[in-house]
């Protein structure tokens, strides 16, 4: 009972954002049988393959988990804190959070109408053709890899802080860390490989625990906190690492937005669970936008009550004194030892939780893609197991999560959170481009689209633009250097600061569109059917011939 009422009180929040023509009543009413689905997906070309086995809840549960609010909000917080400074906290989340609410909406629309795996790369292909699909699909895989990547990292670090406060004396330095994320990433790709089953449940709890450890966040940072900064000190105090010449602090605040921005990343998750999910058609929009609503108000009152507890602000960006992550001084230098523990544990797990997530949207993805015939060995990473677990994918993403992280072994140990910034850069990059190309896509043929049950009617076309000239603008902002040695017309650049994320995707970028021209195109058509035609209403046999 307590938690349909809960997952009530979120589809409210759902219907104060939508424009589809359906009541709220209607939403709640009888979920269609699974067979329905069946038929919906038979239409788009597949048949029913991975187990249907997630509620509407689930689906939520799993892009809540990789949004996370206690993992990007906490581990990316230093690069918020470093530019801008504590207004990015105070006026940054909400602005990006508004922003973001506009590109869930402009996607909700398109998983509703195409409720498959594939997500964004079937829905760009649907609509602009074969090409679209192609740099679509790549741009996402490319983001789920790096986001993958940056949250288990973020999770290692939390955790090998963890591992020492409860005794286990692993120590805190690089190479301590990077061994508990290869664990971390070894044990999400085993837990992934057992089953859809547990994924949901897992990812259930994680959404309880991801609500109940802000709760606990706020209260204890409000209530027990051995000081507090004025409300002054965090709507106005700035803080200017820009350093590039223009722009003053006005530049570096845009430059720290990639700490709320990194945060909201991965709620395209509830698209691609679409095929293992009851009443997909709505439930995967309403996974979305709820997931944002939530995370935007959850995300604020922890990000506000860490930034209240700042014990002293300059301490807080020194990385003598952070080792590089502010969240973790902060909690230390504020609350005595069993408060600080109690919020890392807290912390750690749902870090924990949303790298276990992270994985298994990725997987669903690449599987999506790999059907289609898009990745090299597409037969092995389509390939479902016993359980129908794609997990050869789960195996794919895994690996090169892994590969992603390794330069932060090899630049110099003061420079390892660089590598990390990249990556959250690569992820945050990566996905925008990919959400962005479908609703393009949607703003320019819109005659082929025909919408779902949950639909924005005419506010489709601003809800899109807003939504473009936003992904627009946070995709040069995030190319952008973080540091000033970083720009190569200062005397002082060196290679240990600069900002990898350019480099790596014009490097993939560049390589798919070569392989794009001189052979993808011959031979990659676009999503491939695996029935012939959708059944009638009581034909199940054709569903699943």
């Amino acid at each position: 009972m307590r938690s349909t009422a809960v997952y009530r009180t979120l589809i409210f929040w759902q219907t104060l954002c939508e424009g589809s023509v359906y009541t709220r009543e209607q939403s709640m009413s009888a979920q269609p049988s699974p067979s329905d689905d069946e038929r919906r997906l038979a239409e788009l070309g597949y048949k029913q393959e991975l187990a249907r086995s997630w509620s509407g809840f689930s689906n939520f549960a799993i892009s809540f988990t990789i949004v996370s609010i206690l993992t990007g909000g906490l581990a990316s917080y230093g690069i918020g804190l470093a530019n801008g400074g504590p207004i990015t906290m105070a006026w940054g989340w909400p602005l990006v959070s508004i922003m973001v609410l506009f590109i869930g909406m402009a996607m909700a629309e398109l998983a509703s109408a195409y409720p498959t795996s594939g997500g964004l790369y079937w829905w760009a292909a649907q609509l602009g053709g074969p090409v679209w699909g192609w740099f679509t699909g790549w741009f996402n895989l490319i983001g789920q890899i790096a986001v993958t990547a940056a949250i288990d990292y973020g999770a290692a670090i939390f955790t090998t802080v963890v591992l020492n406060v409860i005794g286990i004396d692993i120590g805190t330095d690089r190479t301590a860390i990077f061994l508990v994320f290869v664990v971390i990433l070894v044990l999400h790709a085993v837990l992934n490989a057992i089953g859809p089953h547990l994924s949901a449940v897992i990812n259930n709890i994680s959404a309880w625990w991801h609500v109940g450890g802000v709760a606990i966040f706020v209260l204890v940072l409000a209530f027990g906190a051995n000081h507090h900064q004025s409300v002054g000190f965090v709507f106005t105090e700035t803080v200017d690492n820009s350093a590039v010449g223009f722009g003053g602090v006005a530049f570096s605040f845009l430059l720290g937005l990639l700490h709320a921005q990194y945060t909201f990343t991965g709620y395209d998750a509830s698209a691609h669970m679409s095929e293992e999910t009851h009443d997909a058609s709505r439930m995967a929009a309403k996974g979305i936008i709820n997931t944002i609503v939530v995370s935007a108000i959850a995300g604020y009152l922890l990000i506000m009550a860490v930034t209240f507890a700042i014990p002293n602000l300059d301490d807080a960006l020194d990385p003598a004194k952070n080792s590089g992550y502010p969240v973790i001084y902060i909690l230390e230098n504020s609350l005595d030892p069993f408060w600080s523990g109690l919020l890392l544990i807290i912390a750690a797990i749902a870090q924990l939780f949303c790298g276990y997530a992270s994985v298994t949207s990725a997987s669903r993805m690449l599987f999506a893609f790999a059907r289609d015939g898009a990745v090299p060995g597409s037969a092995l990473w389509s390939k479902l197991s016993a359980r129908k677990v794609p997990v050869n994918a789960v195996l794919f993403i895994s690996v090169f999560a892994f590969v992603l992280l390794i330069p932060s072994m090899l630049v110099p140990a003061e420079n390892a959170p660089t590598a990390y910034a990249a990556a959250t850069s690569v992820a945050t990059i990566g996905l925008y481009i990919a959400y962005g190309i479908p609703i393009l896509l949607r703003q320019v043929h819109g005659s082929r689209f025909r919408t779902g049950p949950w639909r924005l009617g005419r506010w489709y076309r601003p809800i899109g633009v807003v939504a473009l000239i936003w992904i627009v603008l946070i995709s040069v902002l995030f190319v952008l250097p973080t540091d000033d040695r970083g720009y190569p017309w200062n005397d002082e650049f060196t290679w240990n600061t600069v900002n990898y994320a350019p480099i790596a995707l014009v490097g993939v970028v560049g390589a798919i569109g070569v392989w794009w021209l001189v052979s993808a195109r011959t031979w990659f058509t676009g999503p491939k059917r695996t029935v012939e035609q959708a059944p009638d209403a009581g034909d199940e046999q054709a569903v699943n011939a």
